[in-house]
């Protein structure tokens, strides 16, 4: 049975990471407001154009609409998100589409790359 499990995890190494943006670090603090859980702290992980993960203290369920305020080198963002994932105290949002902010966040990807690959961040 252990050969069995060994052989079926193998190939899940091999897949591609399917996003469609890349994520560039970003640690910055965030503001969390959730109906289920009221307004929370927590610190980012990285971004994407897509969305943003973060370190969180407090469960926030999968699925729930969320409103997010962070501060980028462009300035300070409130957007609404979906989480989508989570992984211990680490969640994954989606960004809800709004076209003032998204070019924010686009701008800040940019900056980013430009950045990290200059200094070898991955």
């Amino acid at each position: 049975m252990e050969a069995q499990n060994e052989h079926a995890a193998g190939p899940l190494r091999d897949i591609p990471d399917a996003r469609r943006q890349p994520r560039f670090k970003l640690a910055v603090d965030i503001r969390i407001g959730t109906k289920t859980c009221g307004v929370l702290q927590g610190h980012t992980v990285d971004i994407s154009e897509s969305g943003i993960s973060a370190l969180l203290r407090l469960e926030v369920p999968v699925g729930e609409f969320v409103e997010l305020q962070f501060t980028l080198p462009f300035g300070p963002v409130t957007v609404y998100a979906v989480v989508r994932q989570r992984n211990a105290f680490r969640y994954g949002f989606q960004f809800v589409e709004s076209p003032a902010v998204h070019e924010i966040i686009q701008n800040t990807c940019r900056s980013l790359k430009v950045e990290q690959s200059l200094f070898g961040d991955k």
